[in-house]
């Protein structure tokens, strides 16, 4: 990643970083265009060399820092920097949260248009490592576990992990001294078994396994979402309860419902919940997660494609879609059933700032926007963002 400075070809230049972008990125500027170097903290002076030329813009790679900021700091895995799990072991962790709400803020600038938004300070994890709960693996040519590497193609293989949970890496040091299947698949993950004993196994298809979250059990079958770090989904329940203020007679929809997580707590709050998820594993799910709330209604398809048909008024809706954000006719949809309030959960501060628009153009206001840290080393970002009818 860093090399000497004896190293220095021809084609190296100084470059002064300015600006952390989304994707993991530092922005600097050579020569007028803008430079995207991994690696790197704004403040810093370094030598770099372009990798990819785009024209208008192009990539570049760090060679050696001349002027270090503050925040750096030495990175706890010897993986860092080849592996392509962590983005931001180099920065310290305070550092890491300013510079998320930072990205948010721009995202929400560049591509909403929200010139005044508030984006709050990002809320910290309560541990910045040791956190997943599940992990994917590749096996290598010669039979090792591995992680896809920072290229997207190639599989190196890992002897230790920092941001996962201490019984996955027990397993993952099992696994290294077996002899694995060349190309295989491998999905880690630990929780509980239906009698509350701490598990990790390799998840299949029919597996299940237990979190809890505020003090109740969710079941979640092998290929259905959760989130990866327990602490930070109870934080998220607190946040969309907290921007729903709800009374206790109100209809809500939760779209993109998973295995129940929002409804669960939702229900207990309000007079129906109806909760749409797509992916059938994950609706068996939220069937026995909410087997003791009559109040709850799934059904199972398209937000899309079952939304419009839905009968009855709906005082708010949470929405937690996936990483490309809402299908448009999806979100035409909802703003059509004008609720008074929506709470989006977001794991991507692009498609959250370009729905954010969408809503706003619909007749919403966007009230405030809250980044939640819940991937500590990396560049992703949780946020709730909150609206209401104009």
């Amino acid at each position: 990643m860093v090399q000497s400075p004896a190293m220095v070809d021809q084609n190296s230049f100084e470059l002064e970083l300015t600006a952390m972008v989304y994707g993991g990125n530092v922005l600097g500027r050579h020569d007028g265009r803008a430079i995207f170097v991994p690696y790197g903290i704004p403040g810093e002076r370094i030598t770099a060399r372009i990798t990819q030329d785009k024209g208008r813009f192009a990539y570049a790679e760090m060679i050696d820092v001349l002027d270090s900021a503050p925040e750096r700091t030495a990175p706890r895995c010897p993986h860092f920097g080849v592996c392509g799990g962590c983005h931001w072991q180099h920065v310290g962790y305070p550092a890491q949260l300013i510079f998320k709400q930072q990205v948010v803020a721009d995202q929400m600038r560049r591509i909403g248009g929200f010139q005044d938004v508030t984006v709050h300070p990002t809320i910290a994890s309560p541990d910045p490592w040791a956190y997943r709960t599940h992990i994917s693996l590749h096996v290598t040519a010669d039979g090792r576990p591995g992680f896809v590497a920072t290229d997207d193609r190639t599989v190196i293989p890992i002897d230790e992990c920092h941001i996962i949970r201490p019984e996955l890496l027990e397993m993952l040091e099992s696994l290294s001294a077996e002899k694995l299947d060349a190309g295989e698949r491998i999905r880690l993950q630990v929780g509980t078994d239906s009698d509350e004993r701490l598990v990790a196994h390799d998840d299949t298809n029919t597996e299940k396994i237990h979190y809890v979250i505020k003090n109740r059990k969710f079941q979640v079958t092998g290929g259905s979402f959760f989130q990866v770090n327990l602490k930070q989904a109870e934080t998220l329940v607190d946040l969309v309860l907290d921007r729903l203020s709800l009374k206790g007679r109100e209809r809500l929809l939760d779209l993109y419902s998973g295995v129940g997580l929002f409804s669960a707590f939702l229900a207990e709050h309000a007079s129906r919940v109806v909760a749409i998820e797509s992916y059938p594993a994950a609706v068996r799910d939220a069937a026995a997660n909410l087997a003791d709330m009559p109040q709850t209604e799934l059904v199972e398809g398209a937000v899309e494609q079952i939304l419009p048909r839905l009968k009855g008024r709906f005082d708010a809706a949470v929405i937690d879609p996936p990483r490309a954000g809402m299908e448009r006719k999806a979100l035409d949809a909802l703003v059509n059933r004008a609720p008074r309030k929506i709470v989006y959960v977001s794991c991507d501060p692009a498609t959250l700032a370009r729905d954010a628009k969408r809503f706003v153009e619909g007749g919403y206001r966007l009230v405030d926007v809250q980044p939640v840290d819940m991937f500590p080393q990396t560049y992703h970002i949780e946020a709730v963002a909150a609206f209401e009818k104009s």
